[in-house]
């Protein structure tokens, strides 16, 4: 079955079954390292509430990255920024566990990154049961696609982004899931990097990297 594209969708549909049919270079795998700290990331919070706390932890897996702070404002987005890496065509996934949040459990990767207010972001939601397409413009998020998918909390799942030009392929647990058409930033390279949304824990176990250039 061909991926869906979209133009414009304001609503979720119920998600179907998608071949990986998007072309995808060989990505390089971020992981968090306590000895390295954060030398490679820059954090920020878009929208209102409480500055970002992000901290490394460690589990039964390894070690994660995770914003620990609460602070349940509905319009908070803490931001952890990659800093050696700026592109336009990439392709950009995560591997994440969502483990509480009353406002959010969401878990998000972001490219084409200008500043806070300018970014396009792929994110999944554990409360809301799925994984949304969004542009960010002078601080306003803007959904531009959407599919109904169970992600499910307290287990791994991956999800990824990969932008060419105007088209945004999105990804989830190894399947392509939708395909949006937009040209609000078409360019220049920006930067990628981690996403939440208000008090959403979620464990970041890796962040992966790679150039459609």
């Amino acid at each position: 079955m061909k991926a869906r594209v979209f133009q414009y969708l304001p609503l979720c549909v119920f998600l179907a079954a998608c071949g990986p049919t998007a072309s995808r270079s060989p990505a390089d795998a971020i992981t968090f390292d306590i000895s390295k700290g954060f030398d490679d990331f820059e954090f920020a919070t878009a929208g209102d509430g409480k500055p970002v706390e992000w901290s490394i932890i460690e589990n039964d897996a390894g070690r994660v990255l995770a914003q620990i702070d609460t602070d349940p404002t509905d319009n908070r987005f803490p931001l952890a920024i990659h800093r050696p890496f700026t592109g336009r065509d990439v392709y950009v996934s995560i591997r994440f566990m969502t483990i509480s949040g009353k406002t959010g459990q969401a878990a998000g990767v972001f490219v084409r990154f200008a500043s806070v207010d300018d970014y396009y972001v792929a994110r999944a939601s554990a409360l809301e049961n799925n994984v949304g397409l969004y542009r960010v413009v002078a601080g306003k998020r803007e959904m531009i696609g959407c599919m109904e998918v169970n992600v499910s909390g307290q287990a791994w799942h991956t999800l990824g982004i990969a932008a060419r030009d105007e088209r945004l392929t999105i990804f989830f647990d190894g399947r392509e899931l939708f395909v949006a058409i937009d040209r609000r930033f078409p360019g220049p390279p920006g930067k990628v990097g981690l996403w939440t949304r208000a008090d959403s824990m979620i464990w970041f176990e890796s962040l992966k990297i790679g150039s459609l250039d």
